[in-house]
């Protein structure tokens, strides 16, 4: 009777704990992937339709521009490659194509600008300018743009298709500190894995409560601070996680084989909610491989186990 009893509560403990991590990512990716699309650019032409479905991003090619990318940050890319083939069974090509992306062609292509020191602001322009020219973006013409942060990602909607710019800071050089090389290596993972999924930030508030994704960010003041400074660099790395968490790789898993039309419709989270064991597996013999090692924040908390 005893061990009948003992098995009756280790079973309704393990489902009961299934449930808790089942409603956990579907908080999270209700948070992080339903959500309606809006601009503040003034000027834009709100006129072109946008659809957002994250699985449009598998087998797209990365096109580096700028800089080329150093030691570190081939290696990111090449790790996060292999992440994205693990989780779409689709190979992303990549190539250096020079200082300029109107050298990187047109078809699915996510434009890549790389830089150290100043940030290339005019180059930046020209970038946008090309695939407006190129995209029918309906930017308002003439327009100057400038990088805000060391890291930052705009995917763009235009009569012809759609095209994603990221302009990412590097260290210049492969001689740096551990705080340079987490922080060089945790904005780039970020701006990835935002623009290959489309996921958005979500706010975490609570200072004492373990990340759960690399989408969430602790509110920090750093405006005042240099981007090279080693105060800059500690907040960024403490406001949220270093590499990716565990949900992020199920939402990476969940992205590429979803068969809604938009990733940002609630439709998106009955898949997840429907599949959440096959993908949860699928996420497990993920994180399990060495090789994506590099991209992986061990201090997430692993919702589902």
């Amino acid at each position: 009777m005893l061990r009948s009893v003992l098995a009756l509560v280790f079973l309704m403990s393990t489902a009961s704990d299934a449930a808790s991590g089942r409603d956990t990512v579907l908080q999270m990716a209700r948070k992080g992937w339903v959500y309606e699309l809006r601009t503040t650019m003034i000027g834009r032409d709100m006129s072109i339709p946008v659809r957002i479905n994250g699985r449009d991003m598998a087998g797209a090619a990365i096109c580096v521009v700028g800089e080329a990318p150093n030691r570190q940050t081939r290696a990111v890319l090449d790790e996060f490659r292999a992440l994205m083939r693990d989780a779409s069974g689709k190979t992303l090509p990549m190539r250096y194509a020079g200082p300029s992306a109107r050298a990187c062609g047109t078809g699915r292509t996510v434009i890549l600008r790389l830089y150290s020191r100043r940030p290339p602001n005019a180059a930046l322009t020209d970038d946008l300018h090309w695939m407006n020219e190129v995209l029918k973006l309906g930017l308002p013409t003439g327009r100057s743009y400038m990088a805000v942060s060391p890291a930052m990602a705009q995917t763009f909607f235009g009569r012809r298709g759609s095209g994603t710019h990221l302009m990412v800071k590097q260290a210049a050089s492969n001689a740096v500190t551990r705080t340079e090389r987490a922080f060089y290596r945790s904005i780039l993972i970020e701006e990835l894995f935002q623009s290959f999924t489309f996921g958005m930030d979500i706010l975490h508030f609570d200072r004492d409560a373990a990340f759960l994704s690399k989408l969430e960010e602790y509110p920090t003041n750093l405006m005042d601070l240099p981007w090279e400074s080693r105060m800059f660099m500690e907040g960024i790395l403490n406001s949220n996680p270093t590499g990716l968490c565990a949900f992020d790789v199920f939402m990476l898993h969940a992205v590429a084989s979803s068969p809604v039309e938009e990733t940002n419709d609630a439709a998106f989270l009955d898949f997840i909610d429907a599949r959440y064991e096959a993908l949860t597996d699928r996420t497990r013999t993920t994180l399990a491989n060495a090789d994506f090692e590099m991209l992986f924040d061990p201090e997430c908390v692993i919702p589902f186990d």
